[in-house]
């Protein structure tokens, strides 16, 4: 027994090629069609190309990382009826195909926050990190958000403001470009005036709205998941905090049982990022790991350090504020009672997320952010390492 060690591949134009994912040990691949625009219908000819080329390579499409969500169907305004019904089918076509593990966000707007992507690490490698500072900066006296001041402390406006005074034009030109950063596999971002606009949107949505919403969309697609034999897993906010006034559902331990309870399926899941939770000053991850373990069917293992402030930096993999040793065996005893129990769901897909940017790949263009073959590869065998580590002192070797 171990866990489906998986990568995460962004197809075609992704300057790291199938050949090399699998050269670092990696069986699986977890990717999505992001050709297609967000709330289309992925046919099975499309799912189907994918799957044969990632297979001709001697690999499996474990995971689509992600089938995303329109903004419509979070605000449950506009097209939303239409868009989860083809929502429906693109389940229904991706169980067609054998393929049974969709990850998936509730994030309105942002898909994930950094306020620098090129964090030079203690080591020369290049990492991310998200600043308070730095972000109210760009909340307060770039984007002037109406009432933003609401949002943080007397001190917080302090230090932002003493952050912006100091930013040349070209500094605040790049705090902007990484904020607005678009999904994952783009290169997309926003313009300030677009990003606006989409702001407003969720100016009257709540916390409990959006979850409402959120609920109301998995009692219309898990009945599908289930038929289709398809796990659906969130993706906790990142990072689990409120960010520019907009409503955060996945932030909590909370949250995800308010999630699961609601539709309670076994289809209805959750992807473990360690990293997004561990960036949560009150997220305790090996409880979360602990309480959901049953239903949890993606790993994303990554790490971070904090402090009190609320800032983080992605650190290394084994040695960053979350204990991924305590994680993993919580995780792989899990697997155990399911092999035990005959359950379907025992290959439980890994991946090393957000590898550093390491001196071999720095000379490559089109690496996205977090994402580099080296430093994702060096994660993927510390964690190989570990894992074997707590399979033999615990003798669960099958």
């Amino acid at each position: 027994m171990a866990f489906e060690e998986t990568w995460r591949w962004f197809g075609p134009n992704d300057p790291i090629t199938l050949k090399e994912v699998k050269q670092t040990g990696a069986t699986g691949v977890v990717t999505a069609l992001h050709q297609i625009p967000v709330g289309e219908i992925w046919t099975v000819d499309e799912i189907s190309k994918r799957k044969m080329l990632i297979e001709s390579e001697g690999l499996k499409w474990s995971v689509v990382e992600s089938l995303p969500v329109h903004e419509d169907i979070k605000k449950r305004k506009g097209n939303y009826k239409k868009y989860i019904d083809n929502y429906k089918i693109s389940l229904q076509n991706l169980g067609k195909c054998g393929i049974d593990t969709v990850c998936y966000n509730f994030m309105p707007v942002l898909d994930w926050s950094r306020t620098d992507l090129e964090t030079i690490y203690e080591d020369g490698s290049i990492t991310s990190k998200f600043e308070i500072k730095a972000f109210a900066a760009f909340d307060l006296f770039i984007l002037k958000r109406k009432n933003a001041e609401k949002d943080y402390t007397e001190t917080q406006i302090k230090e932002a403001k003493d952050y912006f005074e100091k930013l040349n034009d070209f500094e605040k030109e790049k705090l902007t470009n990484t904020i607005l950063f678009a999904l994952p596999g783009s290169w997309e971002k926003y313009s300030l005036e677009q990003f606006k606009v989409l702001l407003n949107d969720y100016a009257d949505i709540t916390d409990n709205e959006l979850r409402n919403n959120l609920i109301e969309f998995l009692k219309e697609i898990i009945p599908v998941a289930e038929e289709s034999n398809i796990f659906m897993v969130i993706h906790p906010d990142d990072p689990p905090r409120s960010l520019l006034g907009l409503p955060r559902i996945v932030s909590t331990k909370n949250d995800v049982e308010k999630i699961l309870n609601a539709v309670d399926s076994f289809s209805n899941g959750l992807t473990l990022c360690t990293g997004s939770f561990g960036a949560g000053l009150n997220n305790n991850v090996i409880d979360i790991a602990n309480t959901f373990a049953s239903r949890i069917n993606f790993l994303h293992l990554r790490n971070v350090r904090k402090n009190p402030n609320g800032d983080f930096m992605e650190s290394d993999h084994l040695y960053g504020d979350v204990d991924l040793y305590q994680v993993m065996k919580i995780l792989l005893l899990e697997q155990k009672r399911r092999i035990e129990a005959g359950r379907k769901d025992i290959r439980m897909p890994m991946r090393p997320d957000h590898g550093r940017l390491m001196i071999p790949d720095q000379h490559k263009k089109g690496i996205y952010p977090g994402y580099s073959l080296f430093g994702r590869m060096r994660a993927l065998a510390e964690l190989r390492g570990l894992e074997l580590g707590i399979i033999n002192s615990l003798e669960l070797k099958t």
